[in-house]
């Protein structure tokens, strides 16, 4: 029982499941934006009342209801741009802003035995598992 309680009780457990539930309670909102307002906006574009859950094709007496696939479609895609407009790109310019992330690359050299690209202080090849003899020291 103590390992479980420590299992539920580390940061990362807890972490998740915070998340999930701010998740789902986010795609409600996500969600009724969407059908609220951009799925009739696109209904006004396309002259149909937005709602294309109705319409199907028949065939040799059988009903294809590709109104429903429409919809789902249209609902994915506003949702999608919805998320990608106002959360990733207002987030990922913040993250950028106050945390830049810049990789530094660490000097490489040639490995005598494979010819791979690898650290310059290194004192074996990471490809070959050749010893290396260790570059000299600029002052």
């Amino acid at each position: 029982m103590k390992g479980f309680r420590g299992f539920v009780l580390r940061g990362n457990v807890v972490d998740l499941a915070v998340g999930v539930v701010i998740g789902a309670a986010f795609t409600g909102v996500v969600t009724a934006l969407v059908r609220a307002f951009l799925t009739p906006l696109v209904g006004l574009a396309t002259g149909v009342a937005g709602d294309f859950s109705r319409r199907s094709l028949t065939v040799h007496h059988v009903q294809f209801p590709y109104g429903a696939f429409i919809d789902a479609v249209i609902g994915f895609s506003l949702t999608a741009a919805v998320l990608y407009f106002l959360v990733v790109l207002p987030v990922n310019r913040l993250h950028e802003r106050y945390a830049p992330h810049h990789d530094v690359p660490a000097p490489k050299r040639d490995c005598p035995e494979c010819l791979s690209a690898i650290p310059a202080q290194a004192r074996r090849c990471a490809f070959c598992t050749a010893e290396l003899v260790r570059a000299p020291e600029r002052p």
